[in-house]
């Protein structure tokens, strides 16, 4: 689904992510790394533990608040189950993130990198599933 050796991710397919080297995603044996589900912010990867269901509420983005971000992309899963409502995006201009992206988690995969090498402030809350 999306593969860049340059990363910082390199590669996303359904549930599963490797970042700089280590792979996080959902196994038959168990989930690996942080999960299926990713915060990413600069190289560091943490899971997305706040993300309940396919819509999404202001708690579930606020580890991104406060970590001097520019930009959010949310991955909204491989076929864009998840939904930002309006209020959400209102939380996210308030705390300071001045552009949000929403795009299906491949594409958001992509779009992270090139703003990571463009020396953007980013953030990327990831779904890796639906």
């Amino acid at each position: 689904m999306f593969h860049d050796p340059k990363g910082p991710i390199e590669h996303f397919s359904w549930g599963k992510f490797i970042v700089k080297g280590k792979e996080h995603g959902k196994t038959e044996e168990g989930k690996k790394g942080k999960g299926k589900d990713i915060c990413l912010i600069g190289d560091k990867v943490k899971k997305w533990k706040e993300r309940e269901g396919h819509t999404l509420k202001p708690d579930m983005v606020s580890r991104v608040f406060d970590k001097n971000i520019d930009t959010l992309i949310i991955g909204t899963g491989v076929n864009g189950q998840i939904d930002c409502p309006e209020d959400v995006k209102k939380e996210i201009r308030k705390h300071g993130i001045h552009e949000l992206v929403l795009l299906k988690t491949p594409d958001a995969c992509k779009k992270y990198n090139e703003y990571y090498h463009h020396g953007k402030h980013v953030a990327l809350l990831a779904h890796g599933t639906c």
